[in-house]
């Protein structure tokens, strides 16, 4: 594919060496960290297989702060780093699921930082396998920088100090039906449907991909359905937090998209030859065909349930809730932060991590403040 490129500035100048490189920069979470980098005066270059639609984003943020680009990642992304010296890459193309470490790779043998929203489960997990390499060249290779485990790992360094032991966690995500949802997130929920899931540490229980539902009450949205998603936390947080059970879910805000979903899952358990990850463009586009049946309003609970200090019971629920469609920005916090912390030369440990423990709630909370962003607290003795 041909190089299509804007630049308002020469190659060696010190704003372009700082500046972000975002794959997928014009995409659903890609622009909402483009902007908000921009709007913190950091330079950011727009990376994406389609260069019009790179240059119609670009024209939305400070001219003197963007850059476009259109290459072949596959083919052209190491001499694309060495050329315009990123500080850091943000990796948005998803679905991670069934995806390789190339791009992650070709970061570490060039020594730029690497970055990513990922969700796959074991993809987010072994990414440490690349952790020899990334100490060796000197850079951060982070996975997972988003809502999981990024914000739900922040929670739990936050008020784990209230337990002495936890024993169980139940937590997930219900969006609005009428905010923006992603291609990528649709793909990887639609790789797992109906199909067993590994297994969870403290559960022998057998899980399948969007059953198991269950309804939540959220403060402002009311109850919603919910059923197993799967996700990084599930390997990650029980050993790290010493958790004795987990659980997560994810719901549709429309109880008719939900249970069909679920219908659909009971179907591929049952063994139809069935892969809707195939059709999920059209599945998303259908999907938003009931938009102006819901809202634009989501959010995500996290319950924790164990002992306290003194060896009381104790449960601890936490809410999280975007209004007027800012829950998408919610997702994209993690990268922002540590990309801006890269940026600035704030340091961050070498080597291939998930993000676990990498952001505290209090930054992640401020770095929302100029959204519709409101959370939730309650605690039962």
């Amino acid at each position: 594919m041909p190089r299509i490129e804007t630049s308002p500035k020469t190659q060696t100048t010190p704003e372009i060496q700082q500046s972000v490189l975002i794959l997928g920069g014009y995409g659903n979470f890609g622009k909402r960290i483009a902007s908000a980098l921009t709007r913190d005066d950091i330079p950011v270059i727009i990376v994406g297989r389609n260069a019009e639609k790179a240059r119609i984003f670009a024209t939305q943020l400070p001219d003197k702060l963007v850059r476009t680009a259109c290459f072949d990642v596959r083919k052209d992304l190491a001499h694309e780093l060495t050329r315009l010296k990123p500080a850091v890459v943000i990796n948005t193309c998803g679905p991670f699921q069934n995806s390789n470490y190339d791009v992650a790779k070709i970061c570490i043998e060039t020594a730029v930082p690497y970055i990513d929203l990922a969700d796959g489960r074991d993809f987010v997990v072994g990414i440490s396998t690349l952790d020899d390499r990334a100490c060796v060249a000197g850079v951060p290779v982070i996975s997972g920088a988003s809502t999981v485990p990024g914000l739900s790992s922040a929670v739990l360094d936050k008020y784990r100090g209230l337990f002495s032991e936890i024993d169980q966690m139940i937590y997930g995500i219900s969006p609005g039906q009428g905010a923006e949802r992603g291609l990528a997130t649709t793909q990887g929920i639609m790789s797992y449907l109906g199909k067993k899931l590994s297994s969870v540490q403290g559960s022998s229980a057998s899980r399948y991909g969007w059953q198991d539902i269950y309804r939540q009450e959220f403060p402002l949205l009311g109850k919603r359905w919910m059923a197993n998603c799967d996700i990084p936390d599930l390997d990650l947080l029980p050993s790290h937090y010493k958790i004795k059970s987990l659980q997560f879910s994810a719901g549709m805000e429309l109880s008719l998209l939900h249970f069909g979903l679920w219908s659909l899952s009971w179907l591929i358990r049952w063994g139809l030859p069935l892969k809707p990850e195939k059709y999920a463009a059209t599945l998303l586009k259908l999907s938003n065909w009931f938009n102006v049946f819901g809202t634009s309003d989501g959010g995500m609970h996290i319950i924790l349930k164990g002992k306290d200090n003194k060896g009381q019971p104790l449960t601890k629920k936490w809410f999280i809730i975007g209004l007027d469609g800012d829950g998408p920005q919610i997702p994209t916090i993690p990268a922002i932060i540590l990309a801006k912390k890269i940026v600035r030369n704030e340091r961050i440990a070498s080597g291939a991590m998930p993000c676990v423990g990498l952001v505290s709630l209090e930054d992640y909370l401020q770095e929302l403040a100029p959204f519709h962003i409101q959370t939730f607290e309650d605690e039962t003795r």
